[in-house]
């Protein structure tokens, strides 16, 4: 792989141990996996729904369903934490949505707008003015492209942990992460070049 593969700070034999101590009560072992992992669910959740307070909430929910199913079933995903762990924060995104979408149907029209709010609040280096237009850029790739992107760049998967995660093959993830990335740029491009060119025409 490509020297920009996301790094993980734990060795697979380590996080396994480190997973089934979690699973036996160990309080520093649950705090360990939260400092791991709770910054990039978190900001998978975020790159979703555009909302500090309901991105914590739904990391807080992830992390108490993954403590439910380690205590209640034990540590069953040998090697497959990291996919384990980003499938149910997918879920959870996505049971945000249906949940939001029925309650904006019983709800005053009016207040649909404030059904997945986007709030000004970047996560990089980007201006809040170039967060913006990458976040509506993203709104417009489908599903498939959404996702790909949102594991690689916010839960900083790597490609095999994708292909673990999808069940697809590694070469497939990459040739759809290169397209996912030339349809973001060609979004994007022609806003940066109106704005170098004031005289530009479309």
């Amino acid at each position: 792989m490509s020297g920009n593969e996301p790094q993980s700070s734990i060795s697979d034999e380590a996080l396994t141990r480190v997973v089934r101590d979690a699973a036996d009560g160990s309080e520093s072992a649950w705090r360990e996996l939260t400092t791991l992992y709770g910054r990039r669910v978190f900001a998978m959740a975020r790159s979703r729904v555009h909302d500090d307070d309901l991105a914590e909430e739904i990391t807080q929910s992830v992390f108490v369903t993954v403590a439910t199913k380690l205590t209640r079933d034990g540590y069953a995903e040998q090697g497959r934490f990291e996919p384990w762990l980003f499938r149910i924060t997918m879920n959870r995104v996505r049971d945000e949505f249906r949940r939001r979408k029925r309650h904006a149907h019983s709800t005053d029209p009016s207040h649909l707008g404030d059904t997945l709010a986007v709030h000004d609040t970047p996560v990089d280096d980007h201006t809040p003015l170039e967060q913006s237009r990458l976040r509506e850029a993203l709104e417009q790739l489908n599903e498939s492209d959404r996702t790909i992107i949102d594991l690689r760049h916010q839960g900083q998967m790597s490609f095999k942990q994708i292909s673990a995660l999808l069940d697809e093959p590694v070469g497939t993830l990459l040739a759809r992460h290169h397209r996912a990335l030339k349809k973001l740029r060609t979004m994007l491009e022609p806003q940066e070049s109106t704005q170098d060119d004031p005289g530009a025409t479309s």
